[in-house]
């Protein structure tokens, strides 16, 4: 830990403690709770809520008015949410965006709780008593549906199950079955080809990355050596984004492959590449790939166009095949389909449909939407504002768009949350070590953000022999242990 990590830290106690004492001193009139640093909960540490917590510290109220003081709460023993669990480990451009999540927290104004599950360890009538208002951010971790015959075969598989076990996610099992030779992927979003570069990697090129020794072990038994990537409209319709795109093709051991039939366009596709450069760049490179002359490098990738999956096959209730409806471009840029069908010699099938968020207790909830419902990010029940509660991130509208988008979510939030903030009954018990004296008294071993400095630094010194800048830990009792010792 840093000299100056530590100096900020001594700086924020001294502040608080002073605060504390005047808080803890008498109850606290309303008047009294205008004056006082504005107490927040922000459930969920990922990007959305780390970016939320960092809106509210540049906000007026912060910068010149009564000050804010958040407690961050994240179920897992570390921060960082999906960037963490839900990358690929050989994007480092993307979990670069740890480092500036990382400042945020690094301020003394926010105060991270972990290893904290909501709803079992604590509950959000806990939470009102201690904050003037909560923020969800909760995210979105499992894979929406796909309603095709066939689906729960076994073989077919959820791209976020597969991605957590990658990720070293703790409350996963630990190893994955990697037995078949041919693998088809369903979606043309990032996710997908995540997977599928996962999928057609060999374990050693994965090795200089995180990744724990059991998703090595997996990897290096990994039998695929063809993985089918399907959408069901067209290039323009794709949702790649450009660099992910061609970081497929970077790999020695990946040929790439585009059959040119599935190159078309129709006037809404061609209004869609003028209208968006990212579409643009997305469709010439898939073009490039499509007239290329085939390589040799041992594992095919091939990205088909125009294939609406229609059925699973399987035999004994296992996978064997795909069965796809060729689909054509009806002018506006969407597709119909043609009557005709064709069959994918396949042993095991993964869909990256999309994301989905899960229901969270004492809020409502829309199952179809997979969000909570809200305007603008204040929560709404039977028409009207749930006083003190706020959504922000996938959760609030849904798992789309880039990390970097929930930046314009936590603004919007934390907007009409200082908005409504003279309106607040104010928490009945607002002083910092009131939620940490409860969740002492219910033994649970939270961590802290100083826990989170000493983990970092043992997964450092776990990939430092090896010549690997870290290897993830990933039983939740060893990050515990690391992070918490007096409480593992």
């Amino acid at each position: 830990m840093t000299a100056l990590h530590l100096s900020q830290r001594q700086k924020a106690q001294k502040i608080f403690m002073a605060t504390e004492a005047s808080i803890s001193a008498t109850p606290m009139s309303p008047e009294d709770n205008l004056l006082r640093p504005l107490r927040v909960a922000i459930i969920g540490a990922g990007p959305a809520g780390i970016y939320a917590a960092d809106a509210l510290m540049k906000s007026d109220t912060a910068v010149s008015g009564r000050g804010v003081s958040i407690d961050l709460f994240e179920r897992m023993p570390a921060p960082f949410g999906l960037i963490r669990y839900g990358v690929a480990p050989d994007h480092p451009r993307i979990k670069g965006i740890i480092t500036a999540l990382h400042k945020v927290l690094d301020k003394p104004q926010v105060r991270l709780l972990g290893n904290i599950d909501y709803g079992t360890d604590i509950t959000l009538d806990d939470l009102q008593s201690f904050y003037d208002a909560v923020i969800f951010s909760t995210g979105a971790n499992a894979d929406r549906a796909l309603g095709i015959p066939g689906i729960d075969l076994d073989g077919s598989y959820g791209a976020a199950d597969f991605v957590s076990w990658y990720d070293g996610h703790p409350d996963v099992p630990r190893t994955w079955p990697l037995d078949a030779e041919k693998v088809a992927v369903l979606g043309v979003g990032n996710v997908a080809l995540d997977v599928a570069r996962v999928l057609a990697k060999t374990g050693d090129e994965l090795l200089p990355t995180e990744i724990p020794a059991n998703v090595y072990e997996g990897l290096k038994t990994n039998k695929a050596t063809e993985v089918h990537v399907f959408g069901r409209r067209g290039p323009a319709q794709a949702k790649f984004t450009p660099l992910e795109l061609r970081e497929l093709d970077h790999s020695p051991n990946i040929e790439v492959i585009v059959a040119p039939e599935d190159i078309d366009y129709d006037e809404g596709s061609e209004h869609a590449r003028r209208s968006s450069k990212q579409v643009d760049m997305v469709a010439n490179t898939l073009q490039d790939w499509a007239i290329r002359d085939a390589g040799n490098r041992p594992h095919k990738l091939f990205l088909h166009f125009f294939e609406s999956p229609a059925e699973i096959l399987g035999e004994d209730g296992k996978v064997t095949g795909l069965r796809t409806e060729r689909t054509e471009l009806d002018g506006t840029g969407n597709v119909k389909g043609t009557g005709n069908y064709n069959t994918w010699d396949v042993q095991a099938v993964y869909r990256a449909v999309g994301y989905l968020s899960q229901n969270i207790s004492q809020l409502p909830f829309d199952e179809q939407a997979g969000t909570i419902p809200n305007e603008a990010g204040r929560v709404q029940e039977n028409g009207a504002h749930v006083p003190g509660t706020y959504v922000t991130g996938w959760i609030k509208r849904g798992p789309v768009g880039l990390i970097g988008h929930t930046k314009g979510d936590a603004n919007e939030t934390v907007a009409c949350l200082l908005e409504d903030a003279p309106t607040f009954d104010g928490a009945a018990e607002p002083a910092e070590r009131a939620v940490t004296d409860f969740l002492e008294g219910k033994q649970v071993p939270f961590t802290t953000w100083d826990g989170w400095y000493r983990l970092d630094a043992h997964e450092r010194s776990l990939g430092e022999p090896e010549g690997r800048e870290r290897v993830k830990v990933v039983e939740r009792h060893d990050m515990l242990k690391a992070s918490e010792p007096d409480k593992a």
